[in-house]
Parts: structure tokens; sequence; C-alpha cells
């Protein structure tokens, strides 16, 4: 069973930093891809960032050179770093994990067909 606990989410002005982490518990990482995603009120659910078992990195358009996924396997910690923040960024943030062979398939990102998500963190940023 995976367990996902987002933090570090907060309020910040448009242009600041914040750095999201999610303590992932219950999972081998041989098989095991791990993404963000957020949703604004009244918007669709949108993929953010993936990564997969090997490190390689996905990103949606809107966020690439401004925010950074990473993970670390023995810490079984997942990040994203966000700077250079839009209000545009502002929604509920959610870790989540796919254990479909550890790729990021499309169904899980940009899909959001994930077998386990997160509580969600607020990002709200002001311009």
């Amino acid at each position: 069973q995976v367990q996902l606990r987002e933090s570090g989410g907060g309020s910040v002005q448009a242009g600041g930093s914040l750095r999201l982490s999610c303590a992932v518990s219950g999972y081998t990482s041989r098989y095991v891809s791990l993404a963000w995603l957020r949703q604004a009120p009244r918007k669709d659910r949108e993929g953010v960032a993936c990564i997969d078992n090997v490190g390689k990195t996905t990103y949606a358009d809107s966020v690439k050179g401004r925010f950074t996924i990473s993970r670390d396997n023995a810490e079984s910690t997942l990040s994203l770093e966000m700077n250079s923040l839009k209000a545009e960024d502002t929604a509920m943030y959610f870790c989540a994990a796919d254990r479909s062979g550890g790729r990021c398939y499309p169904g899980f990102f940009p899909g959001g067909e994930a077998d386990y998500w997160g509580q969600g963190t607020q990002v709200t940023v002001s311009s």
C-alpha cells in the first residue's frame, strides 16, 4: 500500500519560489512513477510534472523552465521546486503514484489515472 503526504504549500507573491515535498511510503522504487498534478477552482485537473523510476522527467509546457521535479528514493521523497511563480500557478497541488511499470504513461501523466493520491497542499500566488 503506497501512502503519499504533501507539505510545503503556502502563499507567495508573483515571481517568488516555493518547494513542495511529498513523503512516499510503502513502494518499491523500481516499479513506481511519481507525479505532481494540480487543480484550480473551476478548472480541470492539470498534470504539472512527472518523474519515472529511472529519473526521466516530463513537464507541462506551462511550467517548463520554472519548475523542477526530483525524487530521492533513499529518503522516499518526491519534490517540486517552483520558481518564478505566477498567479495562474495558484491551485491545490497533489502528488500521485502509479504502479504500471514505472514509466510516465499518458494515462497517468498528464491524464491523472493514478493508483495513489496525497491529500493535497494549497499554493496561492498573488500578483
